[in-house]
């Protein structure tokens, strides 16, 4: 069975905090061993010098018939028995035990080949000592694991804090405010040290200024190229509604309106794109909306919506406070490309707030479930400019309403637009100011 860890487990603070408390406790365990390790030896060695030099003048004392001194006597009750065996096998050595209550270094030896010859020496004071060195090395690591955390924690939060803004930076370009930037402070100091971070960020905003700069131009192109055809194609409607009847001018007739509705089309999405568009808000009926705009695509003919018909569903209806102008254009564009792409029955369903437009083709493309309709792009050899979805998702971000394109599980495109609940505020430029 796998655990499931919450998702700040997995942020790089917590794993620098992690990581710093590990190799500080490791670094604490280490230093903190070797500190005991030495002064433990260091005062066991001194207590056994003394110790075995007061047995060598016991031993001489004893040998010489003098009285014992520093305690020594022979085969004392409190001598551990390992020491005692090792004294009667003929060696000499020293041993640290509990004696009365006290810790005792024992040092002992052999006398008339038969006995133990043992001299006591107090080890209490060297081994409270050790205890108060271990617990003064234990409280010290603990205060340096702390210190080292929370310096460790501004210095990794700084950091993180810096990446976050980044990040919410990325994604707000993502989602097409090409003016965010990160705009580092520590990027702007002349000669100052630039970490990861700041070279992260500076090569963030060098990305969305260029990234803007080639949209603009792209938007500018585009307005002065409807803009440039406006007028040539005016005088050249007019001339085609002066050529005699016949099928010849029927041709040329169909060609320019078609020019004209790109025209117009262009000339709406350089209007979209400088996001100073002025809304004209109402009352509105969803469900009644919604049959004008089906009924007024059968009576144009457009897409070859009067040959399959619309079928219209309110499921509950809503009144909603919107332009309805540009909610139609939204509409129709998206029925337009319904039946244009698709296949019948094409569906128009109002519940609520939202309104869904689906037919039953072969769905979205890939490239539009991800990324969303793209201008001048088609696949699978449709007919078409890509403008149509391109100005209904435009026309819908002025209304304050979100479009989004799925796929049905059963076959179909649907595209799906939620209406707000409280309509958007009445700001920006009259339609076609520039």
């Amino acid at each position: 069975m796998r655990l499931a860890f919450p998702s700040w487990a997995g942020t790089l603070a917590v794993k620098a905090a992690v990581f710093i408390t590990v190799m500080c406790c490791a670094l604490a365990a280490l230093l903190g061993v070797l500190v005991h390790v030495s002064v433990t030896n260091q005062t066991a060695g001194q207590a056994r010098d003394l110790a075995l030099s007061r047995l060598k003048d016991a031993t001489a004392a004893f040998e010489a018939g003098d009285t014992l001194e520093w305690g020594a006597s022979l085969d004392p009750p409190g001598l551990p028995a390992s020491l005692r065996a090792l004294a009667l096998s003929g060696e000499r050595g020293t041993m640290v035990a509990d004696h009365q209550g006290r810790a005792t270094m024992w040092a002992a030896g052999p006398v008339d080949g038969a006995r133990a010859l043992a001299v006591p020496v107090d080890y209490s004071q060297s081994a409270r000592t050790i205890e108060a060195l271990d617990t003064a090395i234990l409280w010290s690591s603990i205060l340096a694991i702390g210190a080292t955390l929370l310096v460790g924690a501004v210095a990794v939060t700084r950091v993180t804090r810096r990446l976050h803004t980044t990040a919410q930076v990325a994604r707000r370009i993502t989602a097409g405010d090409l003016d965010a930037r990160v705009d580092d402070p520590r990027t702007k100091e002349p000669g100052g040290p630039q970490d990861e971070v700041g070279a992260v960020a500076v090569a963030l905003d060098s990305m969305a200024s260029s990234l803007q700069g080639k949209l603009l131009s792209e938007q500018r192109f585009t307005a002065d190229v409807a803009h440039e055809l406006r007028t040539p194609l005016t005088g050249l409607h007019a001339a085609a509604e002066l050529l005699p009847p016949g099928r010849p001018t029927e041709l040329v007739r169909d060609r320019v309106a078609a020019l004209r509705t790109l025209t117009e089309d262009l000339l709406e999405i350089s209007r979209l794109d400088t996001g100073r568009e002025r809304l004209e808000l109402d009352a509105e009926e969803l469900g009644a909306l919604a049959v004008r705009v089906v009924r007024t695509a059968e009576a144009s003919g457009t897409s070859g919506a009067s040959a399959t018909g619309t079928e219209v569903t309110v499921v509950r209806d809503a009144r909603v406070e919107t332009d309805r102008r540009r909610l139609e254009r939204v509409l129709g564009n998206l029925l337009a490309n319904a039946h244009r792409h698709g296949r019948s029955p094409v569906v128009l369903s109002v519940d609520g707030p939202v309104v869904t437009v689906r037919d039953h083709g072969d769905g979205y493309p890939e490239y539009l479930l991800t990324h969303g309709p793209q201008r001048f792009r088609t696949e699978g050899g449709a007919k078409g400019h890509g403008l149509g979805l391109t100005i209904a998702v435009g026309q819908a971000e002025v209304l304050g309403a979100r479009l989004t394109f799925t796929n049905a599980p059963d076959g179909g495109a649907v595209a799906t637009l939620t209406l707000p609940q409280t309509p958007p505020a009445r700001s920006g430029l009259p339609d076609g100011a520039a």
